[in-house]
């Protein structure tokens, strides 16, 4: 659950900022969907340190992190452009709403995808098994795994 509200916390603000630049230079006479891919590349690339350092603590490789964020993102501004392209360039309807509309389903995928894709925590042992350190004896024979050996807990 804290996930979930630091991520609306870090989304509202981020994708309102974001919001504004593209109502403004949409104003200005940039084509909706040029001015939507110029906001959506500065949005991501903001949003992956925060979504990492802060709403999913991701402690794992940066890089790892990074290769699988791109694809993630790439996906969300498929759907982005495809709502665009669906609901004001076949069906007429304001740009400003659909793309408004179109920042909270594209949040909501993304949420799911760096939950359980490009954030997602290491393997960790099963939890009826716990790691302990055994005495040095034990730490020189098989089992071992990274100086500690894998045993059933005892309940």
């Amino acid at each position: 659950m804290r996930q979930l509200i630091c991520y609306g916390l870090l989304g509202v603000v981020n994708n309102l900022t974001i919001y504004i630049v593209y109502l403004l230079i949409t104003y200005l006479g940039v084509e909706p969907k040029a001015a939507m891919t110029l906001v959506y590349i500065i949005g991501a690339s903001i949003r992956f340190v925060g979504n990492r350092k802060w709403t999913f603590a991701h402690r794992g490789d940066s890089t790892s992190a990074a290769l699988r964020y791109v694809p993630a993102h790439l996906f969300g501004y498929l759907l982005s452009f495809l709502i665009l392209f669906t609901f004001v360039d076949r069906l007429g309807y304001a740009h400003q709403w659909v793309q408004a509309v179109a920042i909270i389903i594209v949040a909501g995928f993304l949420f799911i995808v760096f939950k359980y894709f490009v954030f997602a925590k290491e393997y960790s042992a099963p939890k009826k098994y716990e790691y302990r350190i055994q005495d040095s004896l034990l730490q020189r024979i098989g089992g071992i795994r990274g100086g500690k050996l894998l045993v059933p807990r005892q309940e």
